[in-house]
């Protein structure tokens, strides 16, 4: 009896216990595949967030990258940092990279694991503009193979003092992530100041990495039993036949990821300008007005979440200004080619930061720059074109026109020209029903001459 009683109470207690508490045999297998920008930061830090909600097991963020923006890793890592759920960083498959934003993620992560053939480092912050500071969390591109000298100590350390201040402050993150997961510290210095690079074999001797595996099945068995500190409490990892469910982006997150590619942004800029343009041209057309309103918003949103610099923004705002001008006050190409120069200039410094795969394709500018200037030939000829044209409308249309003299012409008279009787004078008499030709207008008077003609009008 008194067996059936604990059964009982047993089994009431499991069906009361909530399902977010129950446990969830499931680790979460989230990918990045190329450039981290907002796009990516959503997709991770909500999947975390929602392996935390539903008690998953274990969180493994697979990772191929050359690096991404500053922003968009710290929130990633920040995400990590405050997991309820341990979090794997898995450089994968062979012949992947973990460089710049990746090694900080690495770094992060509860357990760093790498697949044989990949790499890790080059976390030298790049460089932002032309000559300016850089910021942490993109792969310095510079490669040995062209000629170049490595980095020696004193290029690490930044030769303006932003520089300094930017390389420095990444020194400190990364050595902050190092101490936190007891990691080698001095080599994670080293991959920012002199932006080396190390395969897994290496990582895994110098302390980088805590284990190497082929593909995620085995990642879990090795790490079965180990033991990292999560939130504050040290766990236990119990990972050996865990199912591995991937997560996909959602459809909101695959549009932000295109729309956030700054050649896709900028293409959308671009469609929406001229679309509200034509709009203008043909009020009513609807479409045009529609497609290029909804652009332009795109473009801003995308804009507005990317590393714009604003005085290039302003130089295309500035650009399309002039070519709008040269339609409504053709100066015969000096406005148009202004805007094209504009818009053009502004276009290849938008970008306010090198990170691989976050600049606006030069060929696309180069597009746009030509279709701009294609516009403005086309505009300028029009110009020219209708000034070698006759007046065919207003009181200038007169000038060259055929009528008859109805009286004599002297200093006054009239004349039938344009199925209308016009007062009219000439230098020289004129018989009446002479043929004559307008050769001036003054008001409504005109200036005539006697013709040979014999038809009239």
């Amino acid at each position: 009896m008194f067996l059936r009683i604990r059964n009982f109470l047993l089994l009431a207690f499991l069906l009361a216990t909530p399902a977010s508490v129950q446990e969830n045999s499931t680790a979460y297998l989230l990918k990045i595949d190329g450039g981290i920008g907002p796009a990516t930061s959503e997709y991770l830090t909500n999947g975390i967030a929602d392996a935390a909600e539903e008690n998953a097991s274990l969180v493994i963020i697979q990772m191929n990258t050359p690096g991404g923006l500053d922003s968009s890793m710290r929130d990633i890592i920040h995400a990590i940092l405050q997991s309820s759920v341990p979090v794997v960083g898995y450089v994968a498959p062979s012949g992947s990279r973990a460089a710049s934003a990746g090694t900080y993620i690495m770094y992060a992560s509860h357990i760093a694991a790498m697949a044989p053939a990949t790499n890790i480092g080059s976390a030298t912050p790049v460089q932002i503009g032309v000559e300016g500071p850089r910021k942490p969390g993109a792969e310095d591109e510079e490669d040995d193979a062209d000629g170049a000298e490595p980095k020696s100590e004193s290029q690490g350390e930044g030769t303006t003092a932003m520089e300094r201040k930017v390389i420095n402050d990444a020194v400190a993150y990364i050595r902050g992530l190092a101490e936190l997961r007891n990691r080698n510290v001095d080599w994670a210095e080293k991959a920012v100041r002199e932006a080396v690079n190390v395969t897994a074999t290496e990582a895994l001797e110098l302390g980088i990495i805590d284990l190497i595996a082929e593909s995620p099945q085995q990642l879990l068995q090795e790490i079965d039993g180990m033991s990292v500190e999560v939130d504050g409490k040290i766990e236990t990892l119990t990972t050996a036949g865990l199912a591995v469910t991937e997560i996909e982006p959602t459809w909101r997150n695959k549009l932000l990821s295109v729309i956030t590619d700054p050649s896709v942004a900028y293409m959308l800029l671009m469609l929406g300008i001229y679309g509200l343009i034509f709009e203008g041209y043909n009020p009513g057309a609807i479409l045009p007005g529609v497609v290029g309103a909804i652009s332009i918003l795109l473009a801003l949103y995308a804009f507005q979440i990317l590393p714009v610099n604003y005085a290039g923004l302003g130089l295309i705002a500035l650009g399309v200004i002039l070519l709008i001008a040269e339609v409504f006050a053709p100066s015969f190409g000096a406005l148009g080619i202004g805007g094209v120069i504009a818009l053009v200039s502004g276009s290849i410094i938008l970008m306010d930061t090198d990170v691989p795969g976050y600049q606006i394709s030069r060929s696309l500018i180069l597009s746009v720059a030509i279709l701009s200037s294609a516009m403005i030939v086309g505009i300028v000829y029009f110009a020219i074109r209708a000034r070698s044209r006759p007046v065919v409308s207003g009181s200038e249309q007169m000038i060259g026109m055929t009528g008859t003299a109805r009286g004599k012409i002297g200093l006054k008279g009239t004349a039938f020209v344009h199925g209308e009787l016009w007062q009219a004078h000439a230098s020289d008499k004129i018989p009446d029903g002479q043929q004559i030709r307008v050769i001036g207008i003054n008001g409504l008077k005109l200036t005539v001459e006697a013709t040979h003609n014999t038809e009239g009008t």
